[in-house]
Formats: C-alpha cells, structure tokens, sequence
C-alpha cells in the first residue's frame, strides 16, 4: 500500500484529503508544520508528499529543498498546494508552475488523484 505524507496547517484540508485519499487505498500520514514534515518525511518515507506552500513555521519550498538535500528523501515527487494561485493559473500551466506540479485551492480532488496516479 503507498503511503501520501499531506503537510497542510489547516485542519480541514488535513482531514478532507485524508479522507478522500484513505479511500482510494493510500496509507496516509498528516502534519501540520514544517518541522514535524520534514521528521515524518525522513521517519516514514512516503511515496509521495502533499505539501502546502504557506506554513507558519517553514514554507513548503523550504521543506522541499531540505527533503531534496538527504539522500534518503530526495527522490520521493512533491505535489505542492496553493492559496496563492488561482485555477486559471493552475489550468494554464497544466499544474507546473516553476517546475514543480502545483493545484490551487480548494484543490480538485479528482484531478489530485490523478496526478498522484501518475506519479506512483
């Protein structure tokens, strides 16, 4: 079974996407800040991480760029979240904003899903 870290610092989105990713058969794993990200990261080696791009402690470019600097995390894909772009932005890049795949909230779960098909 793949395992999706979501690393969001709303509750609600932890949960929603939790929810819906749990019931496609993923084993999910949930933070709410950089730091326990980045330890979970490192602890479990997720498949795959789902990682908001503004977080209190350290921006999810931030824990990106420490996941890609340890041989053991550097090659699990990122798809990053955004409050910051709208889904116009998001449609007219195919999802790839600054070379990374990248949805604007409120994320579509079906088009999510699909992008994390592809990745696994």
């Amino acid at each position: 079974m793949k395992k999706i870290l979501i690393v969001d610092d709303e509750k609600d989105v932890l949960l929603m996407l939790g929810k819906r990713l749990a019931s496609q058969g993923y084993t999910v794993i949930t933070a709410d800040n950089g730091r326990d990200a980045v330890t979970l990261a490192k602890a479990k080696l997720p498949d795959l991480i789902i990682l908001d791009v503004l977080i209190p402690d350290m921006d999810g470019g931030e824990i990106a760029e420490r996941l890609k600097d340890d041989p053991g995390t550097k090659n699990i894909p990122v798809i990053f979240l955004t409050a910051l772009l709208s889904k116009t932005e998001e449609y007219q890049g195919n999802h790839i904003v600054a070379g990374n795949i990248t949805f604007a909230k409120p994320v579509d779960t079906v088009e999510l899903l699909a992008q994390i098909k592809k990745l696994l």
